[in-house]
């Protein structure tokens, strides 16, 4: 068996953490607020780079199925704000 491309099983709902990274915090928090929406959304600071420019934003949600999951990965990835999304 090929271990390396197996999926990890997920059992729904569960909570779900997306970290978004960008140059704004605010608009972030907006792309985040808008991306999960309508379901009720946790923000909280990861960190924010020495100099300012960048800053990590951590998002958790209950997801109901995978279908959801992958929907607000997408709203996430493609929001200009976002530079990088795990």
């Amino acid at each position: 068996m090929d271990h390396q491309h197996r999926r990890p099983a997920i059992v729904y709902p569960c909570i779900w953490s997306y970290k978004v990274i960008g140059e704004q915090a605010d608009p972030l928090r907006q792309a985040i607020i808008l991306a999960c929406a309508p379901h009720p959304v946790e923000i909280s600071v990861s960190r924010s780079s020495r100099g300012g420019r960048y800053h990590s934003l951590e998002a958790t949600v209950e997801v109901g199925d995978e279908q959801t999951r992958l929907a607000i990965f997408d709203r996430l990835k493609n929001h200009p704000a976002v530079k990088i999304l795990l």
